[in-house]
């Protein structure tokens, strides 16, 4: 099976999970992750980091995962494997591995940042360590895909819109589908 075919099974399989325990979002996680790629689409941003708006929450459908952690699921790490394996590369890689990170980081920088994380973002959030301290801001920052976590992040929090009309899955799988295909091809030689 594909990288496509199981992204659209892991979807269709727990997308229909709404986020959160007690402190539920008030989308599903399908509805999420669609609000999250439409977000980064509006905002021009490269396929590839439209590819990580899409995906960046998908190690919590997996098998395995969970959308209502009571420790820290680790789920930005989680489902890097299968979608390495599948032929992504860095630039979708890394935000999706450093979104959750970027919230520490955005809490610790931005003081009107933590105020307005929902009651289920504040929740993961202290599952997640909390607000980083100076070092590990620094140890962010240096990171090449920094800046695009933080981009990634700010969609993520905005994501959470019940009913919010957005392209089908279907629509982002023939972008990931275009992406992995020219990630594929030959460089063209170029003759000035």
């Amino acid at each position: 099976m594909d990288l496509i075919a199981k992204v659209e099974a892991v979807f269709h399989r727990r997308g229909h999970l709404q986020y959160g325990d007690e402190r539920r979002e008030p989308v599903t996680a399908l509805e999420h992750a669609l609000q999250c790629a439409q977000l980064a689409e509006w905002a021009h941003a490269e396929h590839s980091l439209v590819a990580a708006a899409l995906l960046h929450d998908i190690g919590q459908l997996m098998d395995g995962g969970s959308t209502a952690p009571l420790r820290d699921d680790k789920h930005e790490l989680t489902a890097l494997p299968l979608l390495r394996a599948g032929g992504l590369g860095p630039d979708v890689l890394e935000p999706i591995r450093l979104h959750v990170d970027a919230k520490r980081y955005l809490v610790s920088t931005d003081p009107a940042y933590g105020p307005g994380l929902s009651e289920a973002s504040r929740h993961s959030l202290a599952l997640q360590g909390g607000p980083m301290n100076a070092e590990e801001r620094l140890r962010f920052m240096t990171q090449r895909h920094a800046s695009a976590a933080l981009q990634l992040r700010r969609w993520d929090d905005l994501a959470k819109r019940p009913g919010m009309r957005t392209p089908p899955l279907g629509y982002y799988l023939a972008l990931l589908e275009e992406l992995l295909r020219d990630s594929h091809a030959p460089e063209r030689l170029r003759i000035a």
